[in-house]
This record gives structure tokens, sequence and C-alpha cells, in this order.
């Protein structure tokens, strides 16, 4: 009587116990658009100023400079902030 009851109880412990039953892994945050958009308008900010430091530096005015140096982040980058919603 007691292998009876014995056996069923072993295997529903082993259904139960079963690995992927007590290891979920918890849910990933969700990216939001706010956060790409952040670093893109960071990187291309940071990336303008240095261009027209640079370009004002061989003597461009700085206004031509920066002009230029957004001109060409558009050309070598190609970013359309992708990251903001549309």
């Amino acid at each position: 009587m007691l292998r009876l009851l014995l056996l069923p109880a072993l295997i529903l412990l082993a259904v139960a116990s079963h690995g992927c039953f007590f290891s979920k892994k918890a849910p990933r945050a969700k990216e939001t658009t706010a956060i790409a958009a952040d670093v893109e308008e960071s990187f291309r900010k940071r990336w303008v100023d240095k261009r027209a430091a640079e370009l004002a530096a061989q003597g461009a005015v700085a206004e031509a400079a920066r002009t230029q140096a957004e001109t060409e982040f558009r050309d070598r980058y190609g970013f359309t902030r992708a990251g903001q919603n549309k």
C-alpha cells in the first residue's frame, strides 16, 4: 500500500520540481525610445562640438564651422532621430 502511494508522490514531486519551473528568468525591462534619443542626441552634440572646434582651429568662422560640422555628421552617420517616436 505504501509503495502505491509513494510512487505517484515521487512522480508528482519530480514534475513539480522541474528546473524550468523554478528557474524562470525575470522579465527584462523594456527599452524606451527616450533613452535611445538621449544617447543619440548626446553623441551628435559631442561630435559636432569637437568637429566645429577642429574647423575653427583651422581658421573657419565659428558659425560656418558649426554648420559644416552638422552637415558632415548627417552625411557620415545618417542619424534620423530613430530613437524618437514618430
